[in-house]
């Protein structure tokens, strides 16, 4: 008898200059993460803007993960700064809307850290795989033929 075990959806928005670099080292070291992590490649986590994590909420992922250069060490200077005050902004968000906060993780890993990059992966699944499935995430609430 097969037994269903959820498997999460996680969106990985991860800085070209460092986080993603982590990642390719992570694959060619053959180091093991779960493949449940879908990689989207930025410039810099100082773009990503909460419209792209609630997008992706909304779009039925289970958790977000972006990852960036160490503070003080962004190509961009001060993109990570930026960081930290939009996903702040949006966890509140989040819950405000009655998702639980730990469904988004911000992380530093560097060029050299693939180590590091597949434990974050391993955690940050393990942990997105207890909350279980998201709830259905809609901006705009859907009306009913009863009302709203």
């Amino acid at each position: 008898m097969k037994t269903n075990v959820f498997e999460p959806k996680i969106l990985a928005l991860l800085c070209n200059w460092c986080s993603y670099a982590g990642a390719d080292l992570a694959g060619v070291s053959r180091l093991q993460y779960p493949s449940n992590i879908r990689v989207i490649r930025v410039m810099c986590t100082g773009t990503v803007s909460p419209h792209h994590v609630l997008h992706a909420f909304n779009k039925g992922a289970d958790g977000v993960l972006v990852a960036g250069c160490h503070i003080g060490d962004c190509h961009y200077l001060k993109g990570n700064y930026m960081t930290i005050k939009r996903l702040s902004f949006v966890q509140g968000l989040l819950k405000f809307a009655g998702y639980d906060p730990d469904r988004l993780r911000l992380e530093w890993i560097s060029a050299a850290e693939g180590i590091k990059f597949a434990e974050v992966v391993r955690d940050f699944t393990g942990s997105v795989r207890k909350l279980g499935p998201a709830p259905p995430f809609d901006a705009v609430p859907q009306r009913t033929a009863t009302g709203p």
